[in-house]
């Protein structure tokens, strides 16, 4: 039923070896992967930096719900503990449903809560579309727009000067 771009994160431990579990965890819904990214972390800038990355995965038979219940399982197999007085501390995974379209292309909107469509934040996120454009060039956010649009917005211009591509290291298993 859907196709969704999942945005993944890791600042605690192997991080590399976090966002391979996730891939590995997501298994063959996984369509295409991105390059890696390192960011500085939101928030509390004393944490260490964050690798991002991002996935496009495709599961004919699921609902946008099945893509946050995945993110949840991927998050809580890597050890992710949710503080809610830490809304931007460190972790050893985050995975985030950033966008979810039908079989026919038609984005997925949703206001609910606990998963809403498109991710609020996500066009205020240098870490996530400049991922995505590395397997979407030419994709749009949903309500948003175009990516590359949004990327070279002024407001992301400092976000995404301090984002260092890692080309040394890769999403592909090493298992």
């Amino acid at each position: 039923m859907t196709r969704a771009i999942l945005s993944l994160g890791s600042n605690l431990g192997d991080r590399i070896a976090h966002l391979r579990a996730a891939v590995d965890l997501l298994g063959e819904s996984v369509q295409l992967v991105s390059g890696v990214y390192e960011t500085p972390p939101w928030g509390d800038r004393a944490q260490p930096p964050y690798i991002n990355a991002v996935v496009l995965v495709n599961d004919e038979s699921a609902s946008p719900r099945h893509w946050l219940e995945l993110a949840r399982a991927c998050e809580s197999a890597e050890g992710r503990v949710r503080d809610p007085d830490r809304r931007f501390g460190p972790r050893t995974l985050d995975v985030d449903v950033i966008a979810v379209w039908e079989t026919d292309g038609t984005p997925v909107l949703s206001d609910d809560p606990e998963l809403t469509l498109p991710h609020p934040r996500a066009h205020l996120r240098a870490f996530v579309l400049r991922p995505w454009i590395d397997i979407h060039p030419h994709g749009r956010l949903p309500g948003h727009g175009w990516l590359t649009d949004l990327l070279n917005a002024p407001d992301l211009a400092d976000d995404l000067a301090t984002m260092s591509p890692r080309p040394d290291l890769s999403l592909e298993s090493k298992a």
